[in-house]
């Protein structure tokens, strides 16, 4: 079995800005910490990239719609920051990324090569590793992965399907977020996997429009992106294949305070779960990267009809 390694959740896409998807205009205003909702109401949270936010909607709506009280605790930073709430109870509920998720809460996970790698394998390790007051509820068929991406021209040039042959071409300019260069399938990973060299990193953006622009321009050789991110397919960009499985399985999941997990919340959660997809997921994200920038609640809401959740 391939061993699992982190993925940025920080699963996506595309040309928005956190405030076109729902996001408080005060960055400090949704920090985690404080007061935990009341029993009745469950406190919802997100990751500050608009895939996150979509999702948190899309539990947020269904709850709702079944007489749940929820409140919003939107785009709340990366993981590093917000799973504090989840463990100090402000926050109740977020959606999250199996395999990531998993090396975050088992620093061991990865580490070898008997470790976790299909989705079940995965899945079935994170419920063991949370803490007694978590839990995941049903994982979605819904996989958001980071992927090494390039542009067509680039690929074509130097013959590249894998990232194994990017790492042939020598120290390369690399692009992403902030936490790419230290997150166990970042640089790391792709170093120990590939042996890939950076000659120099460039800190950009969450799978957001300061990366796309850098690939685009020839700022960036190579760069990570989401594999949701219709940015991808939009600008002929080429996702590398991983042959090693640097990233591993990352199905969306509703990882919830055990307290707040009832059986209206679950069968609700569940019943999203089993109709969100991987293609879902791009449709979605390609709406709210559209002309008309619609916020994330509106999204969400049209997909929660159409799906009869």
């Amino acid at each position: 079995m391939k061993r699992v390694l982190t993925a940025v959740a920080a699963a996506t896409t595309a040309l928005l800005t956190l405030s076109a998807c729902g996001g408080s205009s005060d960055p400090l205003a949704n920090q985690p910490g404080g007061d935990a909702a009341p029993s009745d109401t469950i406190a919802i949270g997100s990751a500050n990239f608009p895939e996150s936010t979509l999702l948190a909607e899309i539990y947020a709506g269904a709850l709702e719609a079944k007489g749940v009280k929820v409140e919003r605790k939107l785009s709340l930073g990366s993981r590093e920051t917000y799973y504090a709430g989840l463990q100090d109870g402000s926050i109740d509920l977020i959606p999250e990324y199996t395999g990531v998720l998993l090396v975050h809460v088992n620093k061991l996970a990865g580490k070898d090569d008997t470790a976790e790698s299909t989705e079940d394998e995965v899945y079935t390790a994170l419920r063991s590793a949370l803490p007694d007051t978590l839990t995941v509820l049903a994982k979605s068929t819904a996989e958001n992965k980071d992927a090494v991406v390039v542009t067509r021209a680039f690929a074509t040039e130097n013959n590249l399907k894998t990232i194994e042959d990017l790492a042939k071409l020598g120290p390369v300019v690399f692009g992403g977020p902030p936490e790419f260069q230290q997150r166990g399938d970042g640089l790391p990973g792709l170093a120990k996997d590939y042996d890939l060299q950076i000659k120099e990193y460039r800190s950009l953006d969450v799978g957001g429009p300061l990366t796309v622009e850098a690939l685009k321009t020839g700022n960036v050789q190579a760069a990570d992106l989401f594999t949701t991110d219709p940015a991808i397919e939009t600008n002929d960009f080429v996702a590398l294949e991983d042959p090693k499985s640097n990233f591993a399985a990352q199905n969306v999941v509703p990882l919830i305070n055990k307290a707040k997990a009832t059986d209206t919340v679950k069968t609700t959660l569940d019943a999203v779960s089993a109709k969100l997809t991987t293609e879902a997921l791009i449709e979605l994200n390609a709406k709210l990267a559209g002309p008309t920038k619609p916020n994330a609640a509106t999204v969400a809401k049209e997909w929660l009809a159409q799906a009869g959740v």
